[in-house]
């Protein structure tokens, strides 16, 4: 509904515009009745204001443009003169057009008045020229949706003279009051009507003002600067007060380049509609975040790229319904369209449900056209198959279509997507389907940023994706960052927080291993595609506003730098991209959607004097160790996606169905239950994953303690039938279990149930 009132909104503000040149054109033909220039653009007008009053079902305001579309017609052929009197009845109209439209703007309908006399007028004048020379559609009556138009048109035809010599006196009366009372209570209105409240503007004088006023920003940031170094009270209070203004300035300003991404998926629908239908499919359309806003210039980019990828998710992605229906899937296939802000970018998902990506299709493509040898195409994983369908010239159509099959189209979408600084990825699951995910990062814009320094030079990053600050001294450094396998790490309240080294990720520093002498370390918590990682920096120190230049061909290669920045003392100062930082550290791929921790390395320690262990509470204060060497993952699991399958409680873990496990009191392995249990759990259940080849578990512990390294161990003999190994382990006694051993039998059950992949 909003969406209609939007265009109604757009309608009336043209419309009033259009009307007041209208008045203007009308009298100056008064002077130059033979201006065939003229007599179109008026004609034009009033086309335009009754195709667009039938659309929105006002009947009465198409009527009378009607009828007064059908006098233009000959005066704009030359086929009748403009006299006084035509000129009077065709004002006339441009003054009822008006009143309607104020009703409309009120919410007050078309209004009462039925405007049968101003027809009457109109067709009176027409019938002044011969029929003959009326065009052969002037005569046709308006669309059937409008019910008032037919009395009108039957009395077009017979009764037009008696309506000029007797009625219309009398009605003209009437008329002019009813035309004179609309302006008369305008005045009454609390709010200034719509064309008094907008302006349009060109966009070329958008751009120029969007300039002006980030050179005032750093303008302000200089003096701001300058003014903290003097003494003086009447220059701090200016200096203030012009940052006061100069931000209050910018809001506005950059509001105005803002649009909606609606206006960019309004076509989608028709074009969905129209494909779908040559290609015999149904699809359902559904947009989530429409009122998300980027720049204009970056808005009108993106219009052609996001036509090239739902044309390709409805030729490759979603299934016809017969082979929907054989999937065990709705027949009508889903187009999801979502928009988002993270991390400084505008975030854009196209999800389909249909088959996804067949990456044994698109291997054979790629050695068949020569892009890739088999035994290259055979080292690729998942992501890298997918994402070949970017190269040029790829195409796993089988035939050329009006559609597809050329070789062109997802080459595009990625090639013109970078042109404007952005970021295409693909995630697809066989028979689930595909997600592509647009990011659009910083382009020239205000924005609020957290200025740090490593190695002496200053950075900026976008306080959009600051979560939090943390400090922490060189004693809580030596005993609270733990590496493993040289990945540096930092509990924060009970959850493992990934740390990336500023220096080292720019080249200013070597990497960093675990004997180093621990210092200071100032950490800020950034949140990146989903994934939270601290990035420890020299110092942090400032926050403040700035512009954000693009960077030049030369650098835009670079992930790390997302643009630059002229400071207050004139100093060029480089952003850092959260994004680009968190993929150059390992942090994430730049693919998954979801939060996932971070994944355990396979590879031993360096070291072999030292092993690396997981330490976990087990509840009932037990704890055990488990070497890091027998851990995949480590994840959180929500009690509600526990299932039960066949006498195990299982979850579904990336595709795969596995069953979890737990301690008994004699920290054995048993089958996890959790609806034998009282209550159902509402905390997550931190997990232990295991993998072996295709093996895969998990193992639910009570919390995750440490990870540490261990140097010289007491081994405890343990008297029991296993004899397990038992260490002291920080002034505790801690069994050590391995996972493969600990696992071996429960397995073993899982398998013989059948249910192992």
């Amino acid at each position: 509904m909003d969406g209609f009132e939007d265009i109604i909104k757009e309608f009336l503000v043209e419309s009033y515009e259009n009307l007041d040149k209208l008045d203007g054109d009308l009298v100056a033909l008064e002077d130059t009745p033979d201006d065939r220039e003229r007599l179109a653009r008026i004609f034009r007008t009033v086309h335009t204001i009754k195709g667009t009053s039938g659309f929105l079902a006002l009947p009465k305001l198409e009527r009378v443009t009607h009828v007064g579309e059908n006098l233009l017609v000959p005066l704009r052929d030359g086929e009748l003169t403009l006299t006084r009197p035509i000129a009077d009845t065709l004002l006339e109209m441009v003054d009822a057009i008006r009143a309607i439209l104020q009703r409309v703007e009120l919410g007050q309908g078309e209004g009462e008045d039925d405007y049968d006399g101003l027809v009457a007028r109109l067709q009176a004048a027409l019938d002044q020229s011969s029929p003959s020379l009326e065009s052969p559609g002037s005569q046709e009556p308006p669309p059937s949706h409008a019910p008032a138009p037919a009395p009108a048109a039957a009395a077009d035809a017979t009764d037009a003279t008696d309506a000029t010599d007797e009625t219309a006196p009398v009605d003209s009366d009437h008329d002019a009051a009813t035309q004179d009372a609309p302006p008369a209570s305008a005045p009454s209105k609390q709010e200034p009507s719509l064309v008094d409240a907008s302006v349009r503007l060109d966009v070329g004088l958008l751009d120029k003002l969007v300039n002006l006023v980030g050179e005032l920003v750093l303008a302000r940031n200089q003096i701001v600067q300058f003014s903290r170094s003097m003494d003086d009270a009447p220059m701090l209070a200016a200096a203030q007060r012009l940052n006061q203004i100069t931000t209050e300035l910018q809001e506005g300003v950059m509001k105005t380049r803002m649009q909606p991404i609606r206006n960019a998926w309004g076509k989608l629908p028709r074009v969905v509609r129209d494909l779908a239908a040559s290609c015999g499919k149904q699809i359902d359309v559904r947009m989530e975040g429409e009122e998300t806003e980027i720049d204009k210039t970056v808005l009108e980019a993106i219009k052609d790229p996001l036509t090239h990828i739902v044309r390709n998710v409805i030729d490759h992605g979603i299934e016809p319904p017969e082979q929907r229906i054989a999937c065990g899937k709705r027949p009508q296939g889903t187009l999801q369209l979502k928009a988002s802000h993270e991390g400084g970018q505008m975030i854009m998902q196209i999800i389909d449900d249909g088959a996804g990506i067949d990456t044994d299709a698109v291997r054979a493509k790629a050695i068949e056209k020569g892009l890739l040898t088999e035994s290259q195409a055979a080292q690729l994983n998942q992501t890298e198959l997918t994402n070949l369908i970017l190269l040029p010239g790829f195409s796993t159509a089988s035939s050329v279509t009006n559609v597809s099959g050329r070789g062109v189209g997802m080459d595009v979408v990625k090639t013109n997507i970078e042109s404007i600084g952005g970021t295409l990825s693909i995630q697809s699951e066989p028979g689930e389907g595909t997600t592509l995910r647009i990011r659009i990062p910083l382009t020239l814009a205000i924005i609020p940023v957290l200025l740090i320094t490593a190695d002496g030079d200053r950075y900026a990053i976008p306080q959009v994706s600051l979560i939090e600050l943390v400090h922490i001294d060189s004693q809580r450094a030596g005993h609270e960052i733990e590496f493993i396998h040289d990945a540096p790490m930092f509990r924060l309240r009970d959850r493992l927080l990934p740390l990336v080294y500023v220096d080292e990720q720019l080249g200013l520093h070597p990497p960093r291993h675990r004997g180093d002498r621990p210092t200071d370390l100032n950490i800020v918590v950034l949140q990146s595609d989903g994934r939270q990682f601290g990035l420890v920096v020299d110092e942090i120190t400032d926050t403040q506003e700035i512009v954000v230049k693009p960077l030049g061909h030369h650098l835009k290669d670079i992930p790390v730098y997302a643009g630059a920045t002229i400071m207050g003392d004139g100093r060029v100062c480089l952003i850092l991209d959260p994004i680009g930082l968190a993929l150059a550290g390992g942090i994430t791929d730049g693919q998954t959607e979801r939060q996932l921790p971070a994944t355990i390395p396979t590879k031993r320690p360096h070291a072999g004097s030292q092993e690396s262990l997981l330490i976990v509470d087990l509840g009932n204060d037990a704890r055990a160790a488990i070497p890091l060497s027998s851990v995949a993952r480590l994840e959180e699991f929500s009690p509600q996606s526990i299932e039960r399958l066949g006498g195990f409680d299982v979850v579904q873990y990336h595709g795969q169905t596995i069953p979890l496990f737990t301690f008994n009191q004699s920290l054995e392995c048993q089958r996890l239950n959790l609806t034998g249990q009282h209550g159902s759990p509402t905390s997550p259940l931190h997990t232990v994953v295991f993998r072996d080849g295709n093996r895969v578990a998990g193992v639910v512990v009570g919390t995750i303690l440490d990870i540490l390294q261990q140097r010289s161990l007491r081994e405890i003999p343990d008297d029991g039938d296993r004899d397990p190994t038992h260490l002291v382990i920080q002034g505790r006694v801690t069994q050590v279990i391995d996972l493969n051993a600990f696992l071996q039998h429960a397995l073993r059950q899982w398998d013989q149930a059948g249910f192992a992949a």
